[in-house]
Parts: C-alpha cells; structure tokens; sequence
C-alpha cells in the first residue's frame, strides 16, 4: 500500500492549466484499481492518494505521469506502507 503526497510547488498558480488533465488521471487510477481514495490536503497544500495493487516503481512512472507533477505544479512523495492490521473492511489490504 502507498501513500501519495502531492504538495503543491512555486507553481501553484498554473495549476488552472492542467486540472483537466490531472483529474483524468485520477480517474485512470481508480480505472485501474489502483486508487483506492483522493482527497485534498488542508489546508488548500495539495493533495493525496491511497494507492495498492501495484508496485513503487509502476505507481513512480504512473505520478510521474500526472500533469501536475509533469508541469511542477506538485511535489510529489510517495510512501510505501506495509499494513500489518486493519479492521476488518479493510482486510484486504493486509492480505
């Protein structure tokens, strides 16, 4: 499981630019079954995403591929987390 931070950069202003394109590719990460959950980061700093079901160097390539980082609107840090107990709706995250 990962954690995706996306912090937003000095170029926080054109980020206008590339919304569509950025929400298209969330929408391909979920599509794929790799996102589980977006959301922004408070207060109005970015955002970040629950990602499993794919390695780090496959969900390196995909943020890469995200506009916002593309075009350095976001930082982006990616987290690997090694889920040892969840409740029970999330199991199969630990499985």
């Amino acid at each position: 499981m990962f954690i995706v931070l996306l912090r937003f950069s000095a170029n926080k202003d054109q980020a206008g630019q590339f919304t569509d394109g950025h929400k298209d590719w969330i929408d391909r990460g979920f599509a794929d079954g790799v996102f589980l959950m977006v959301g922004s980061l408070q207060p109005s700093s970015g955002g970040g995403i629950l990602a499993h079901n794919t390695t780090l160097q496959d969900l390196e390539r995909r943020v890469g591929a995200d506009p916002f980082v593309a075009e350095n609107v976001v930082d982006a840090e990616i987290i690997e987390l090694s889920p040892a107990k969840a409740d029970e709706r999330l199991g199969f995250l630990v499985a």
